[in-house]
């Protein structure tokens, strides 16, 4: 009588628990994929060009995960960037084109993302239409942690060309730039490889004085500010 009771209250159990779905935690590759994200967060303004055009954080679990957008009130202009990279950048980045139609915004990956044996090759985003369209090129390639790697940075844009400066250690203060020359309308910097004759110069002297209209030169994010439901289930 005693073995029919424990055989039943155990197949109760297993019953009840069959019955409720697996319980999971946040899945980076779900966040991922997901084509939209749940979180009720508000949008925060993380980088301001000027009074009219921004990259704002949107749809965000915390300061390293969600989707980001460029901005232009003025214009009209509100396109998509990314998710889960342009707010892990976390070197400096400088809009100088005083014609607003070079744009560049670099992202990393977030900070628990696995690079695997080759490494990552993060991206900065750049337009030449004001940034009604951005493209992408890879700033590094092969980096085993880009998020703490991309602090060595340093990315601006300009009237005639892009500009990356790397610091090339953490006890020195040389630098490296590389130089891309674009032409508004035309995609110079897409998929790595410059068309045939397009200029691409090794440790050129980097512009001194370019500076973002707003003076910010840093993507920033306030913590705090979560959304109430930060373990929405993240399904297709």
């Amino acid at each position: 009588m005693a073995r029919k009771l424990i055989f039943l209250a155990l197949s109760i159990i297993v019953a009840s628990c069959a019955a409720e779905p697996p319980r999971r935690g946040f899945w980076l590759a779900d966040f991922l994929a997901i084509k939209e994200l749940p979180y009720d967060s508000p949008p925060q303004v993380i980088y301001r060009i000027d009074d009219h055009r921004f990259v704002t954080l949107e749809h965000y679990r915390d300061c390293n995960h969600g989707d980001t957008y460029y901005n232009d009130t003025v214009a009209g202009i509100r396109t998509y960037l990314a998710r889960g990279t342009v707010e892990n950048y976390q070197g400096r980045v400088i809009n100088a084109d005083p014609t607003g139609k070079n744009l560049v915004v670099p992202g990393a990956e977030v900070p628990e993302y696995v690079c695997g044996d080759r490494g990552c090759n993060p991206v900065m985003m750049y337009s030449t239409d004001s940034g009604r369209t951005f493209y992408e090129k890879n700033y590094v390639n092969n980096s085993f942690n880009p998020f703490k790697y991309s602090k060595d940075f340093i990315i601006a844009a300009t009237k005639d060309a892009v500009y990356v400066t790397e610091k090339l250690g953490e006890t020195i203060s040389q630098t490296t730039t590389r130089k891309y020359l674009i032409n508004p309308g035309s995609i110079y910097l897409e998929r790595d490889k410059l068309p045939d004759g397009a200029p691409f110069v090794h440790s050129p002297p980097a512009p001194t004085g370019l500076r973002t209209p707003s003076g910010q030169d840093r993507y920033t994010c306030d913590a705090s500010i979560k959304p109430t439901n930060p373990d929405a289930p993240l399904v297709k």
